[in-house]
């Protein structure tokens, strides 16, 4: 394994987000795309401008009454309300799973997710590029020789960058990937934005939204085992809370073209969450303490010494309880002449790290600039898309439109 590039240097203020192990990674195995101009955006825009994680609440006897205007656009797709909190939000008929931008919704379920239901979600990992249709489709560098997972130093918010578990359920069960908390250029200080992979939100082209998406940031902090963990409470798995995604966005890309295999949206595999706490007041990146800027200036692999991906990987061998990461020279994986070129680098990590961030080092400052996407079935590298222009379009609109509320 090539060693990680020295740490970054803290802002005053706020704690290291940057190990002195170094660069952190999370391999994934699904994909979904975001890209497209800015008016391209797959951007949920929920009507009236109302949050629904904030304002649905519990009222006092087990059901969540939710505000009156995401009430309004459930029933307008024919969806009973009042099962929803009760566990209508588990029927995915075709006329009820809500694929359009404009139709997600996520209200907050109080206590959903509690350790046991967290520890039992599965990985996502239905996108799987094989190292032949890989190495077959444009100009790609020759495969990386893996690189092995290392553990990432407890307690996390200590040792590592601000990165955490995205859980959600999908017709298949409860599934977990991995996220980062990102800065809000327009809120500084004070942002509620999650960069995660597209996949972890939007089954793509032959689903839509997936459904109760939260954000735990620093997972098992302690780094506590299974057995340690029997019978743990939510503080001890969640030590910053849940937050509830209220408004999501991807691309239009993987909305119509996303598949289980990728497809032409694994180059654009991305997406940010701006979420609510389901309890509490303060911002997601006062809680935590830290955000990460985010690198849109998309370099060539040729030009970067370093990468690091982080994540949370749950598929066998690892369990989905410790938070890994894997440092390498990132190559070029070309799936089309047609597409972005992706990044490339060796890891071992498997399903559950998807969405994880990868990080370098730009200026003495740790830079998200990438995630990940997709991987081989022997899990020996994983690729993650370049986040350019239109991965900052989307960023922009979400951190202006919604980054205040």
């Amino acid at each position: 394994m090539r060693s990680a590039p020295a740490p970054a240097a803290p802002r005053r203020g706020r704690r290291t987000v940057l190990a002195a192990t170094g660069l952190v990674a999370a391999l994934a195995l699904t994909a979904t795309a975001c890209g497209g101009s800015q008016e391209d955006e797959a951007d949920a825009k929920p009507s009236g401008g109302t949050s629904q994680a904030a304002e649905a609440g519990d009222t006092g006897d087990g059901k969540v009454k939710l505000p009156a205007d995401l009430a309004d656009r459930l029933k307008e797709h024919g969806i009973d309300v009042d099962r929803w909190k009760d566990g209508g939000w588990k029927d995915w008929d075709k006329d009820k799973w809500l694929s359009e931008a404009k139709d997600f919704v996520n209200p907050v379920i109080e206590g959903l997710w509690k350790p046991d239901r967290m520890q039992s979600a599965k990985e996502a990992d239905k996108t799987v590029t094989t190292k032949e249709t890989a190495a077959d489709q444009g100009v790609s560098d020759p495969e990386p020789a893996p690189v092995e997972a290392v553990a990432e130093k407890t307690p996390y918010h200590e040792n590592a960058a601000p990165v955490g578990k995205v859980f959600f359920d999908s017709p298949e069960g409860s599934m977990v990937c991995s996220g980062t908390v990102i800065e809000d250029a327009n809120h500084p200080g004070k942002s509620n934005l999650v960069w995660t992979a597209g996949h972890c939100v939007h089954a793509g082209g032959s689903g839509g939204w997936y459904r109760n998406i939260a954000f735990v940031p620093s997972y098992n902090d302690l780094d506590k085992s299974e057995a340690e963990l029997a019978g743990a409470t939510t503080t001890e798995m969640a030590p910053y809370g849940t937050w509830w995604a209220d408004w999501a966005s991807t691309s239009n890309q993987w909305i119509q073209g996303g598949s289980e295999e990728g497809g032409d949206g694994a180059a654009y595999d991305y997406s940010v969450l701006h979420v609510k706490p389901e309890q509490g007041g303060k911002s997601l990146e006062e809680t935590v303490g830290a955000a990460l800027e985010v690198d849109f200036s998309a370099p060539s692999a040729t030009e970067v010494g370093s990468m690091g991906a982080w994540g949370y990987p749950a598929a066998a061998p690892y369990n989905g309880l410790k938070m890994f990461k894997c440092v390498d020279r990132p190559g070029r994986l070309s799936l089309s002449p047609s597409l972005p070129t992706m990044y490339r680098i060796g890891c071992t990590m498997t399903g559950g790290s998807s969405g994880g961030g990868w990080f370098r080092v730009v200026d003495g400052e740790t830079k998200l600039v990438s995630n990940t996407s997709i991987g081989p079935l022997d899990n020996t590298w994983l690729a993650g898309p370049q986040l350019g222009r239109e991965a900052e379009a989307m960023y922009q609109n979400m951190s202006r439109t919604y980054g205040g509320q």
